[in-house]
């Protein structure tokens, strides 16, 4: 009979709140960094921010490597928020495929307006 072992939780717990400890602080040094380095403005949408509203300025890595943090922030641009997000998730997109074209965008085919001519003659 074979006997399955539980896992142990305080064991689990503890390797859990030290990867996030070690996250935290590697990102708290690039974050930092990248604040006192770059003007605090989105690298996309231009949005600027202040102390504020700063926690809603965020360091992307642009090549997606979260450990590739050179002093002189080469691998880093300040996001937004929402900026950062739709970066990334282009980049999922562009990595599984999806999306098509030559810049990864399909082309519109639908016409809202097709029948307009039609309804504007009632």
């Amino acid at each position: 009979m074979a006997t399955s072992k539980t896992p142990d939780s305080a064991r689990l717990d503890r390797i859990v709140a030290e990867a996030r400890r070690t996250a935290d602080q590697r990102e708290q040094g690039y974050r930092e960094r990248a604040l006192k380095l770059y003007p605090w403005i989105c690298g996309r949408c231009t949005r600027e921010f202040v102390r504020e509203n700063l926690q809603q300025l965020t360091v992307h890595h642009r090549d997606h490597n979260h450990d590739n943090n050179p002093p002189d922030g080469s691998n880093w641009e300040l996001l937004c928020i929402y900026c950062h997000e739709n970066e990334h998730s282009r980049y999922l997109e562009a990595d599984s495929g999806e999306g098509g074209g030559e810049n990864g965008l399909e082309a519109a085919t639908h016409n809202p307006f097709a029948a307009l001519k039609g309804l504007l003659k009632k």
